[in-house]
């Protein structure tokens, strides 16, 4: 179990445009898949993008494996299927958006509302090379966005319209434990 450190908000590598994923099934991607795993369990993520540990690839993971509970970090959102998402393509399905309150691992402590597409489809491939596609709504239509969003170099308080509603988790939650 390898349990990378995440790069945080002010590191010019996730302010970077990730390279394609040109070769599957290579051990050097199911390592990186991997390390994306233990990473994410350990962090309690909902998601997590390769640049995030430091590795400029178009690959991100999201979702929760089977069996495990709800994710202590957004106990209150649907359930979300783990998915490898690799060189993914989003189309958004029609003008619909929501504000949602999100947290990153690259951006600890903090919690703000992003204003996000309701409906999308979502295609790419897994580590093996076998095409992946999905039309998704609500929290995991956001989940999707937001760690696709790392593979530009985008991290949400960029997508951020009104920082009154930034701040740090324990303040916004005074009563709550969420890590």
């Amino acid at each position: 179990m390898t349990v990378c450190s995440v790069l945080r908000m002010g590191e010019p590598l996730l302010l970077a445009v990730a390279d394609e994923v040109t070769a599957f099934d290579t051990l050097e991607l199911h390592a990186l898949i991997q390390d994306m795993e233990d990473t994410m369990a350990a962090l309690d993520g909902a998601g997590l993008a390769a640049p995030q540990i430091g590795v400029s690839l178009r690959v991100v993971i999201f979702g929760q494996e089977e069996g495990r509970s709800e994710n202590p970090r957004y106990p209150d959102a649907n359930s979300v299927p783990y998915t490898v998402l690799i060189n993914p393509k989003l189309t958004f399905l029609g003008y619909e958006q929501e504000d949602g309150l999100e947290g990153c691992l690259s951006v600890p402590g903090l919690r703000g509302i992003v204003t996000r597409y309701t409906h999308l489809h979502y295609s790419g491939f897994d580590q093996y090379g076998k095409s992946v596609e999905r039309t998704v709504s609500d929290f995991h239509a956001r989940v999707v966005q937001h760690e696709c969003d790392h593979l530009d170099g985008i991290l949400y308080p960029m997508r951020m319209t009104d920082l009154t509603t930034f701040g740090y988790t324990d303040v916004i939650f005074p009563d709550q434990s969420l890590p």
